[in-house]
């Protein structure tokens, strides 16, 4: 109890100072010129501003969170067994579940290989974690890293939280009226829906799995192209997470805690976490889905009248209760322009077809009306892309959401084609309701050439029966610029004026080492250029035609010379008479002088 009752004491301190640490360490971080206003935030103008966090489009939706500071000592060395009460909980605050940790450091890991320029720790994710759930409670997880009980945060109500309604059905919180923050990186379900991901590999993407939430969160924090080693983009990222100032803090605290090292602990051995952003004097919060316990040494629940005394003890009896004066009821919310959406509507979006590759140049346009058709401005609109495709927005992503204009108009952000060619769809909806929304169709059409060179011009000749020396390269480009990754075909022709492929003249070869005229499934590079397979030449001497063809129609013929093997000179013929002027037996004989 002394070390509980000691560490209540020094957190009052302790807060003002660890958040004004923070604080000060990201604003001389910041670039030169920077400044910070009276709530941390940095201020208009001095760096790119961060996406809207409302909180129908944060993670949590700005739920409620733990506030407890780390401990003042050091998390690493372990703290040894046995050191007592003090030592022991210390123990539990710096050290994290084994399956929560391992949960963290794979989540780093694949942001690593997916998205390297994010240079997400996994320190961060441990201090959300911390900060939303405890570390799951303590590490009260399965073997696959399923929370034992759900962790819900409280229904999102408007009741002392931000107002959102229902989104997924009562499917991922069970309720089918307002959102509850689920799991243990506690997304809301609207979130979720699009920000889930699968991180231990059943197939699933769900809030309550610890490998799938860190996972998620990860991926959360490292879009709009944020490096989370820049303290701006941190601040950002975390901001987004749950938009408060002290939000931010604490979880700066526990980054700089963890980093600093810690140790892992059994699973289900974490101490829980006691003090809440929403908790009310003389209320002891509990953990997120829970009802808050009443305080030990009080009746819950409502005071009990004095009781009369027994007739005849000369006690004057408790004077008779007054009926309380009827209460006016509050004054309804007046609804939010989100309220008053009634459908979107397409706003002369164009067609959307583009390259494999390229930029969009048409941007999709959505607004937002009433039921009468008048614009409703101020309201944030989610653009989601749906179907087998790997185009995504800017930044990456395949989730934007945009704030009407005064017109009602939202412009989604421009669409980056990816390598994968069809239709698929883009939804329009309205973030925090559930309305019409808008679907609109996308192309993304082959890479293209318009035009195909040689590279070189050295003649291409070889004998009858060899291989040509030199390979054949071609460049291919698309309005003046190189056209890479596109798909080319070689074809050995009869002729100019007949495309029938050869049967006789050079060949390619294919695995097996067998004559082939045809090749297909060629891609020039990144540069536009491609080289093909090595060229062999049959007996047959001649000029040959090799025409190329790109997808999008472009074409090259390159012209083959096979020349005649030399022809060897022929051996005599011993059999034949020998030539009488050679003969020796022929020749006079010498008569010597006499």
């Amino acid at each position: 109890m002394a070390a509980h009752i000691g560490r209540r004491l020094r957190k009052g301190a302790a807060t003002t100072a660890v958040a004004a640490a923070a604080v000060a360490a990201l604003s001389a971080s910041q670039a030169p010129g920077a400044t910070v206003d009276d709530q941390g935030r940095q201020n208009t103008g001095d760096a790119t501003s961060a996406p809207d966090t409302a909180a129908d489009d944060s993670a949590t939706g700005n739920s409620p969170y733990y506030t407890d500071l780390p401990p003042l000592n050091s998390p690493a060395p372990s703290p040894s067994a046995g050191s007592g009460e003090a030592g022991d909980r210390s123990a539990a605050e710096a050290g994290i579940p084994a399956t929560v940790l391992d949960a963290y450091k794979k989540a780093e890991a694949a942001l690593r290989e997916k998205k390297a320029g994010c240079n997400l720790p996994w320190q961060l994710l441990a201090a959300i974690g911390k900060v939303e759930s405890g570390q799951a409670r303590g590490g009260r997880v399965t073997a696959d890293g399923t929370t034992v009980t759900p962790i819900l945060g409280p229904q999102l109500d408007g009741n002392g939280f931000a107002l959102i309604r229902d989104t997924d059905n009562g499917a991922y919180d069970g309720n089918r009226m307002y959102d509850q923050a689920v799991g243990p990186m506690q997304f809301i379900p609207s979130t979720w829906s699009w920000a889930g991901r699968d991180g231990n590999g059943d197939g699933r993407k769900d809030p309550n799995n610890i490998y799938d939430a860190a996972l998620a969160a990860g991926h959360y924090l490292c879009r709009f192209d944020w490096d989370l080693s820049e303290p701006g983009d941190l601040r950002k990222a975390i901001l987004s997470y749950n938009n408060s100032t002290e939000y931010l803090n604490t979880v700066l605290s526990w980054l700089e805690y963890y980093r600093k090292g810690t140790h892992e602990i059994p699973d289900g051995t974490g101490a829980l976490p006691e003090d809440r952003s929403d908790a009310r004097p003389g209320v002891t919060p509990s953990a997120p889905g829970t009802t808050p316990p009443a305080r030990p040494g009080k009746p819950s629940g409502s005071r009990p009248s004095p009781s009369p005394s027994a007739p005849g003890t000369g006690s004057p009896s408790a004077p008779p209760t007054t009926p309380p004066p009827p209460t006016t009821p509050p004054p309804s919310t007046p609804p939010t322009p989100t309220d008053t959406v009634h459908h979107l509507e397409d706003a002369g979006t164009g067609t959307l077809t583009a390259m494999a590759g390229h930029t969009f140049a048409e941007r999709i346009s959505t607004r937002a009306e009433t039921e009468a058709g008048k614009a409703v401005a101020k309201v944030r609109i989610r653009f989601t892309i749906v179907g087998d495709t790997d185009t995504t927005f800017a930044g990456g992503e395949s989730v934007a959401t945009v704030t009407t204009d005064a017109s009602g108009v939202a412009v989604a952000p421009a669409l980056q084609a990816g390598e994968k060619t069809g239709a698929f769809a883009v939804q329009a909806a309205v973030a925090g309701r559930s309305v019409k929304g808008v679907p609109y169709k996308v192309t993304v059409t082959q890479r293209v050439a318009d035009a195909l060179t040689r590279v070189g011009e050295k003649e291409l000749t070889c004998v009858a029966g060899g291989e040509f020396a030199e390979p054949v390269e071609v460049k291919a480009t698309y309005g003046g610029e190189a056209a890479g990754k596109v798909a080319v075909t070689a074809k050995l022709v009869t002729s100019a004026d007949d495309p029938a492929e050869n049967d006789k003249g050079p060949y390619f070869k294919d695995a097996d080492g067998k004559a082939i005229r045809t090749l297909t499934g060629l891609r020039t590079g990144p540069d536009g250029q491609l080289t093909l397979p090595k060229l062999y030449a049959d007996g047959t001497a001649g000029t040959f035609l090799l025409r190329l063809t790109t997808a999008g129609g472009a074409t090259l013929e390159v012209e083959l010379t096979v020349e005649p093997a030399a022809t060897p000179s022929p051996d005599p013929d011993p059999s034949a008479d020998p030539d009488p002027s050679t003969d020796p037996s022929t020749e006079p004989s010498e008569t010597p002088a006499a």
